[in-house]
């Protein structure tokens, strides 16, 4: 498996550059156990190390042309225990590069994290390097400053293509260039074994692949997305016309339509890294998420931060770490993170959080791919300070309850989702007015209330009874005002409006 230096693949080269620089133990994240052993077994080649692997049921195998098969347990099909294993370890001398696949169990044992740490000062003199590869980080304090943590990323486009590839030849099935590209875009997200089954089932089901069978990929990636309650895709449908007022963050939005891509790198643009809406409950924080992956017909991923953090997905950090590698292989993608502070607002004292917090915020500020992070909050008191901190997000942006212009703006948004004209109500304008201090969920829910009475009663809607509901309702405003003036206070100096100034509307309105 062993390829030339330049053709390596980057992982590959970072193991290989690891082990050069006298790093003893790395620990390679992954539950693609067998794309892992290739990625060792090139690095070992490029570094011109010998390659051995252990199993606690297999023992030790080893490359056939490195001699080192007594040096460190003999016979490949004589398993033996963590122990025996690192003691085996102790005789070999040889440069070598050992992947250790079933270790991270036994990491809690005292007497096997002694062996280990007896072992690595040794082999950094004999320029020897043990992988432990495996599903989840267990690390022990102990062995933490001597390991280099790598995660090992979801296959991007070129590794799936060539998985397709493989499959369509075992399948016989030729494949349109074209529907092969569309096939990869889709499976993207999967780990190597995943889109090889997607692939395979879709072939032997329809007997080929065209790009109707796209959608087979595409609902076969759901199915294996769903198995983690922390990461969701979401259908696209909203737009940013859906979305009445903040046209202050649209036009933010606007001008960065374009800046994703080859063309905007060598333009000297970083990808955009994302934005935080904060504000008041209902006006349209989350329907803007949304709204961006539509505007960019990129795909959504909705992370629920909230169940990171009560274990539905197992361990938070492995939940999270997970979550971003997933995230990381849709790129370019609009990945949307709903009431930020359910998760991260209760993270001081807690080892875990802190932990889990310390390597989200780390990732907001240093990544390069292509997610572009939209993060909303209605409880700003409760976020940690350093999440606000600019360099996480591109632009924080106050999402306020909206004005005049706004509410009529929503109005006839929802009067048109509900299959009526704006223009038919005459009096939509003193509504409009009528209504200060209402949301915008509020104001759906007063032409939703009038619809139900004009249904009740058989007849069409019209503005007597938008002005009937709006008697009705209470809005939020009444009950947190004060909280909502300590928010709007908070703001004025530490975020952007979303709602472009009355004032200038006002002028162009008269």
């Amino acid at each position: 498996m062993s390829k030339a230096s330049g053709s390596l693949p980057t992982m590959a080269k970072e193991i290989a550059v690891l082990s050069r620089a006298g790093y003893p133990l790395i620990y390679l994240v992954t539950a693609e156990e067998d794309r892992a052993l290739g990625l060792v077994e090139m690095a070992a080649a490029a570094a011109r190390k010998g390659f051995v692997r252990w199993s606690s049921t297999l023992g030790f195998h080893h490359d056939p042309a490195v001699d080192v098969a007594d040096d460190v347990g003999g016979d490949a099909q004589v398993g033996g225990s963590a122990a025996e294993a690192m003691a085996a370890l102790a005789r070999q001398e040889e440069p070598v590069l050992v992947a250790l696949l079933d270790l991270h169990p036994y990491l809690g044992d005292p007497s096997v994290i002694r062996r280990l740490r007896e072992r690595l000062s040794d082999a950094v003199v004999r320029r020897q390097s043990f992988v432990i590869i495996a599903p989840v980080l267990t690390l022990p304090p102990d062995l933490e400053k001597d390991t280099a943590v790598i995660d090992l990323p979801l296959p991007r486009a070129p590794d799936v293509l060539e998985e397709l590839r493989r499959v369509a030849a075992s399948e016989r099935i030729a494949v349109d260039p074209i529907v092969e590209d569309k096939a990869v875009r889709s499976a993207l997200g999967l780990s190597l074994n995943e889109a090889q089954r997607v692939f395979r089932k879709v072939m032997v089901l329809r007997k080929g692949l065209a790009e109707d069978d796209l959608k087979m990929i595409v609902e076969e990636k759901k199915r294996v997305l769903r198995r983690t309650d922390v990461l969701e895709f979401y259908q696209l449908g909203e737009s940013l016309n859906d979305v009445g007022g903040l046209g202050e963050m649209k036009k933010w939005l606007a001008a960065r339509t374009q800046a994703f891509g080859q063309e905007a790198r060598d333009f000297g643009l970083p990808p955009p890294k994302g934005l935080l809406l904060l504000g008041v409950q209902g006006c349209g924080k989350s329907l803007s998420a949304k709204a961006v992956a539509e505007l960019w017909k990129f795909p959504l991923l909705r992370l629920d931060v909230g169940a990171v953090f009560s274990g539905a997905g197992g361990a938070p950090e492995a939940a999270i770490r997970e979550s971003i590698k997933i995230a990381e292989s849709l790129a370019p993608v609009v990945l949307w993170i709903d009431e930020l502070e359910k998760g991260f607002g209760q993270v001081e004292g807690d080892e875990t959080s802190m932990r889990v917090f310390g390597s989200f915020i780390t990732w907001l500020s240093e990544k390069t791919a292509e997610v572009f992070v939209v993060a909303t909050a209605n409880d700003v008191s409760r976020l940690p300070p350093e999440l606000l901190r600019r360099g996480r997000f591109d632009e924080i942006f106050f999402v306020d309850l909206p004005n005049q212009h706004e509410r009529l703006e929503i109005l006839k948004i929802h009067i048109k989702k509900r299959g009526r004209h704006p223009e038919s109500f005459p009096t939509l304008s003193k509504v409009a007015k009528g209504t200060e201090h209402f949301s915008g969920a509020e104001l759906e829910q007063v032409v939703i209330s009038s619809l139900y009475r004009a249904f009740a009663e058989k007849r069409e809607v019209n503005d007597h009874d938008l002005e009937l509901a709006v008697k009705e309702v209470v809005p939020l405003y009444e009950t947190f005002e004060d909280r909502i003036k300590w928010l709007r206070d908070w703001a004025r100096t530490r975020a952007r409006s979303a709602t472009l100034d009355s004032s200038v509307l006002d002028l162009f309105g008269e």
